[in-house]
């Protein structure tokens, strides 16, 4: 099963580029063009990886990450950085981040960081699976 994927950019066409591109690759793709409409759509929908651009207007994507950890902690974030921001990027993964990129970035190598973020959310889900399953079991016993 591919990855559900936010994408979160302002920049309306690079959105839609990104999009079309891992649309391509069979990844079902949200957009947003803000970090409040972002957020919305997570209220909504439980995604597996988002990708966040970091300078946004309005809620920028630092404060859009905060906000996604507090709704959905499991959820994976990559940060997308221009030059200017590359400190923002760092940033964000001492905040919770999976990894950030410089944009415009290379496709497969984004491929392979969602892909690689996807599994990390699927293990921490197994492991709370099997430890509420092992809690269940032990109080049936009791």
């Amino acid at each position: 099963m591919k990855p559900r994927l936010l994408l979160v950019d302002d920049e309306e066409m690079y959105l839609e580029y990104l999009s079309k591109r891992l649309i391509n690759q069979q990844y079902d793709v949200t957009k947003s063009l803000s970090g409040e409409e972002a957020l919305e759509r997570i209220r909504d929908f439980d995604f597996d990886v988002v990708i966040l651009d970091v300078l946004l207007p309005g809620m920028d994507g630092i404060e859009t990450l905060r906000e996604i950890n507090k709704l959905r902690p499991l959820t994976e974030v990559i940060m997308l950085t221009g030059h200017a921001s590359l400190e923002t990027g760092i940033e964000g993964m001492r905040l919770g981040a999976f990894d950030y990129l410089r944009k415009p970035c290379d496709t497969e190598e984004l491929i392979a960081k969602i892909n690689q973020a996807y599994e990390r959310k699927a293990e921490q889900e197994e492991r709370i699976r099997l430890t509420m399953e092992r809690y269940n079991v032990g109080e049936q016993r009791d």
